[in-house]
């Protein structure tokens, strides 16, 4: 479908594009003349933050605008023009909303002081951090098998609501 008007979403970016062609300035737009096919060619985004997470390929989180010929999915879209509006390196926001993910579950299990210490603080020597880790995966495996798409629902909401408070004043 064509837009009308720009849809606004989210694009995590590495250090390049995924065809290698530097990342463009704010503002640029990228265009794309090929057909578009889902995960194949096109410009892709997804309409929240949490959906784009699981296709990134470094911890820049992009706000972008999405134009042209649009074809969507559940979770994710691909359009024939798109450019970012704003950028943030995520990976500190990231980081806490991990810890408060595995807070929310950490009733779950019997989890030790130096843990539960990390996950309230962020802060970590090398030997709390494969505890940290151990108690991340610990709480990841107890939520999904309690309740995967409530937690899943609540969590989508709780990332979308962070990353809408980093961009606010750039968002419409």
């Amino acid at each position: 479908m064509k837009t009308a008007k720009p849809i606004q979403a989210w694009h995590f970016v590495g250090a390049t594009l995924r065809d290698g062609r530097p990342i463009p300035k704010d503002g640029e737009w990228l265009k794309c003349d090929e057909s578009l096919v889902m995960c194949k060619t096109g410009l892709h985004a997804s309409r929240h933050p949490l959906d784009a997470l699981q296709y990134a390929p470094g911890d820049t989180l992009c706000l972008v605008d999405c134009a042209g010929e649009v074809i969507e999915q559940d979770d994710k879209l691909v359009c024939s023009q798109r450019r970012i509006v704003a950028r943030m390196d995520v990976t500190e926001l990231c980081r806490y909303f991990a810890r408060m993910q595995a807070l929310s579950v950490v009733h779950l299990w019997n989890a030790p002081d130096v843990v539960l210490d990390y996950l309230m603080t962020g802060a970590a020597s090398s030997a709390t951090y494969a505890a940290s880790s151990a108690a991340s995966s610990a709480a990841y495996s107890a939520a999904y098998s309690a309740a995967h798409s409530a937690a899943y629902r609540a969590a989508r909401a709780e990332f979308n609501a962070l990353v809408r408070e980093c961009f606010e004043g750039v968002l419409r």
